[in-house]
């Protein structure tokens, strides 16, 4: 970018004339002299006046009076000081001698002659260069060394200076564009050249496999839960899939795909060219390097699709990274919840075995009670002394009652009354015992209050410990199905296929987008240099 020169304007405004017979010019002043425009017109010249008139001229003042009404209406005319100036030339030129710019025009309607035609004021600058006089014009200022000249250059002189002009614009303009074409080759073509050279005889051509798999997981149980809002979606198993494809470009892949089927030692082959080939003892980050380069996993959100493309310098290769690939992923996929779903496996599980357990413990206490006490039920052991508690107190009121019949009598039979009082005596002695056994232990075994209170509070506990295990196993249960829920399958959509074909170097655009490259570099470096020359 080049900027143009801009020059100051300067305008030089002089008090006194440079010319003998030149006054200043008042353009408010009501009376003027024949030799003063009638207007305030700007020539170019500024407030500067000049010589109207010879002054070695003695009839240059001479003027007729009936001449005056003319001049005066010449100057109503407003004619500008060029086209007075351009007039009073016409007038020499003609032979004339006018005694002031008024008057040449004057003079020239006279002769019919229009001192304003251009095809006049062609003729007075041809004529003046054939001539090779200088033309009469006001001196405002003495010639200095450096200053315009005021010849008229001919015709023939512009014609030349024009060409040679020319010329020099013309060689110019093959410099510039010898050395845009210089630099054009040497940082644009040249670079372009030597790319293309390589995509197109030296770049190995490699294989592409394409593969697509997506990870699903079992479908979450009706019942309106909210899981199941995203299960037909990808949103569903993002974050499997993004763990699976960051596991897929990490070393630990890298590393594995190595030993197993020996990436490094296929890249390392010398029928690579050299920029695609790594050296046989590469360490395992330039190994790293080259295998985000070829092995390019994608993942579609909106899908839930993970895309796989590896590249190899030979079909089979390529399919085998691929496949293999798959298996880490697989792999990778069913240990993503194996440590939860275990976890709750061996939660429920490790509950419900203690629920069982203890509710075993409670059996076997009720068990430990009845053998000690010897008490099979309690509740049967109840009925029973009850019962024969009854028949013991209906064979007392029966024996009272015969009692009191052997009373009535007058003279009772003593042997019979007392046989019926020792008998009375036996039964309610009896009944006694009896109910003592139903709230006194005895030696050998507890009362049967102690009894039922004891296998009450241990068939209470059993029955907890079974409500507990029942629990359990649903809880167990649940477990299993959430377990199950949780197990993720990887499906894979489009097998590895090894191609037939090379996929890379794809040379034309390559090297199309080489030139647009090194262009643009081009283009950024010139502009930058351009801009902070002009600055500078």
């Amino acid at each position: 970018m080049i900027t143009k020169p801009k020059a100051r304007k300067f305008r030089l405004r002089r008090k006194a004339s440079l010319g003998a017979n030149a006054g200043p010019f008042d353009p408010a002043s009501k009376t003027n002299t024949p030799d003063e425009p009638l207007f305030n017109t700007d020539d170019g010249f500024g407030d500067l006046t000049f010589q109207t008139g010879d002054p070695k001229d003695s009839n240059a003042g001479a003027v007729e009076p009936e001449d005056s009404e003319v001049l005066e209406a010449i100057k109503r005319e407003g004619l500008t000081g060029r086209q007075l100036r351009m007039a009073r030339r016409v007038a020499q030129k003609q032979g004339l001698k006018p005694a002031s710019d008024y008057d040449a025009v004057r003079l020239l309607r006279e002769q019919g002659i229009d001192p304003f035609k251009r095809s006049n004021m062609i003729d007075l600058v041809a004529s003046d260069a054939k001539a090779g006089q200088p033309t009469l014009l006001p001196q405002t200022v003495p010639s200095r060394p450096g200053a315009i000249s005021a010849d008229v250059i001919s015709e023939d002189k512009r014609a030349s200076d024009v060409r040679k002009i020319q010329r020099d614009i013309a060689r110019r303009r093959r410099g510039r564009a010898a050395l845009l074409f210089t630099r054009l080759l040497f940082f644009v073509f040249l670079p372009t050249a030597l790319a293309g050279y390589y995509y197109y005889t030296v770049a190995t051509p490699m294989y592409e496999t394409k593969s697509e798999f997506l990870i699903q997981k079992a479908d979450a149980a009706a019942g309106g839960q909210l899981s199941g809002l995203f299960s037909g979606t990808g949103l569903a198993n993002a974050q499997d899939s993004i763990t699976v494809q960051g596991y897929l470009q990490s070393r630990d892949a890298m590393l594995r795909l190595d030993a197993d089927e020996g990436f490094k030692s296929h890249f390392s082959q010398s029928d690579i060219d050299p920029i695609q080939r790594i050296e046989t003892d590469a360490t395992n980050e330039e190994a790293y390097k080259l295998f985000k380069k070829h092995v390019r996993i994608g993942f579609d959100p909106t899908e839930g699709i993970i895309k796989m493309d590896v590249i190899a310098a030979d079909p089979e290769t390529s399919a085998n990274f691929s496949k293999k690939l798959i298996e880490y992923a697989e792999q990778q996929v069913d240990q993503l919840t194996a440590r939860l779903r275990n976890d709750q496996m061996d939660g429920a599980e490790r509950s419900r075995q203690e629920a069982n357990d203890k509710m075993i413990t409670a059996q076997k206490r009720i068990v430990d009670i009845q053998e000690k006490l010897g008490v099979l039920s309690p509740e049967s052991e109840i009925q029973a002394v009850m019962s024969q508690i009854t028949t013991l107190e209906t064979e007392v009121l029966t024996e009272r009652l015969s009692l009191q019949t052997f009373l009535q009598n007058a003279r009772p039979n003593q042997s019979k009354v007392t046989a019926s009082q020792n008998r009375i005596r036996e039964l309610e002695t009896l009944i006694a015992e009896k109910r003592a056994q139903l709230t006194q232990s005895s030696t050998t075994s507890g009362s049967l209050a102690r009894v039922t209170g004891e296998l009450m509070v241990a068939q209470a506990e059993l029955e907890t410990r079974q409500a507990l295990l029942a629990q359990a196993e649903a809880q167990f249960e649940a477990a299993r199905l959430e377990a199950n829920r949780q197990v993720r399958y990887l499906s894979v959509g489009v097998s590895p296929v090894a191609p037939d074909e090379p996929t890379y170097p794809r040379a034309f655009e390559n090297t199309v987008l080489a030139f647009l490259i090194f262009s643009g570099i081009y283009l950024m470096v010139s502009l930058t240099i351009s801009i902070l020359r002009e600055q500078v």
